[in-house]
């Protein structure tokens, strides 16, 4: 099957991040609501109540950009709730120390506050979110297929960040009045939802690049951090300047988002691009035709393709289309990560075995599963199935 995605057993090192992430998420919300004055957990639920709409809002939106070769569902869990959890908890104690007991001693309460909203903190949370992109890059390596995938995943970070930051401003908020909570929940969740994402995406995008490149680059993970803090350290700034400095950092991260935008439809195109490539290859063994390349290398192609799955199978039908889609992507990629010595041969045996075992299996189950036999209108059915003797570095 492909590695990572929900299998019998699933990878432990994700199952233990994911308890670990979800205690820390709610060490953090107890600690919120344990703070003086603030309402307790009655505030810490209303906080939670707004916080939520927008986080909801922008996985959706992660999760609609990622569809052409979706992540394990796994994988983005243990990014959102390590950003939500465990990035949260330890930037919140960092943050706490070394404002209270370093910075402010030693520049007084003013300065002392304005170093540490414009240096210390973005350092130490830019820190903390990188610190679970790393990991993911060090347990999911193979699922990092591009600046695509780097993106989503520190996004994921930052939605997740974002949604218990947002619940700690919504109760301070809420604890000064009905004005204040309402420009708070306008700043923070209309104006700038997207800061946190945007910022962790530098990183995501370093991240991306080392797992990319053969051994790693340690220096486009520097890279991506260093840009991340600078963007926080500007956000955090521009509050000095009232109205027209924040207008000017916003238009920055209106620009940075629109290089993002851009980043993501050209890796779309390469992704396009791989499959038009390698995956003709395989015509021989009947698993694909012309028009299937076609097919899979459309958005608009994949979604008519599942829609007659399931008019013509039901949804079990479309569960097999959509793992015939995503094994032809990761093949594709498969042969990409070999060109570029990222993925050796003994693995991409094994692998691309796998996915061509599954491409067959998928075909063969939407095919069959039609309550009248018809065949698509994309594609042909006098395949001959995957053989074993296939060897896949035939390309």
């Amino acid at each position: 099957m492909l590695a990572g995605r929900p299998q019998n057993r699933a990878p432990v090192p994700l199952l233990v991040g994911i308890v670990i992430g979800s205690v820390c998420a709610a060490i953090a919300l107890i600690l919120y609501a344990q703070q003086p004055g603030l309402g307790g957990a009655r505030a810490t639920v209303i906080g939670i109540a707004l916080a939520l709409p927008t986080a909801a809002a922008i996985v959706a939106a992660l999760l609609w950009l990622d569809r052409l070769e979706p992540e394990p569902r796994l994988n983005l869990l243990f990014a959102f709730l390590g950003g939500a959890g465990m990035a949260t908890l330890l930037a919140l104690v960092v943050n706490t120390v070394s404002k209270n007991y370093v910075v402010v001693p030693a520049f007084g309460a003013v300065e002392g506050t304005l170093i540490f909203n414009s240096i210390a903190a973005p350092i130490v949370e830019e820190t903390a979110k990188g610190g679970v992109l790393l990991m993911l890059l060090r347990l999911r390596r193979q699922e990092i297929d591009g600046p695509t995938d780097g993106i989503v995943y520190a996004a994921m970070v930052g939605v997740g960040f974002a949604l218990s930051e947002n619940v700690n401003y919504y109760m301070r908020g809420l604890h000064m009045g009905g004005t204040v909570l309402a420009y708070t929940v306008v700043l923070r969740g209309l104006i700038a939802p997207l800061c946190h994402p945007l910022f962790t995406s530098m990183t995501g995008l370093g991240v991306a690049y080392s797992a990319e490149r053969r051994g790693g680059s340690r220096a486009g993970i520097l890279i991506g951090w260093v840009a991340a803090i600078v963007l926080h350290a500007l956000w955090n700034t521009s509050g000095r300047f009232k109205l027209p400095g924040l207008a000017i950092v916003y238009a920055l991260l209106l620009i940075v988002l629109l290089v993002l935008v851009a980043i993501l439809a050209h890796d779309r195109h390469k992704l396009v691009r791989l499959i038009a490539r390698h995956v003709p290859a395989y015509a021989g063994n009947g698993l694909v035709t012309a028009e299937d390349v076609l097919m899979l290398s459309s958005l608009g192609g994949r979604r008519q393709a599942r829609a007659w799955a399931r008019l013509h199978g039901g949804m079990r039908s479309v569960r097999s289309m959509s793992d015939y889609q995503l094994a032809a992507t990761e093949l594709a990629l498969l042969h990409h990560r070999v060109e570029t010595g990222t993925e050796g041969l003994r693995e991409f045996d094994r692998r691309g075995a796998a996915l061509l075992r599954l491409m067959e299996d998928a075909r063969d189950a939407f095919l069959r599963r039609q309550s009248r036999p018809q065949d698509p209108p994309w594609a042909a059915r006098d395949g001959s199935g995957f053989s074993p003797s296939h060897d896949p570095r035939h390309l």
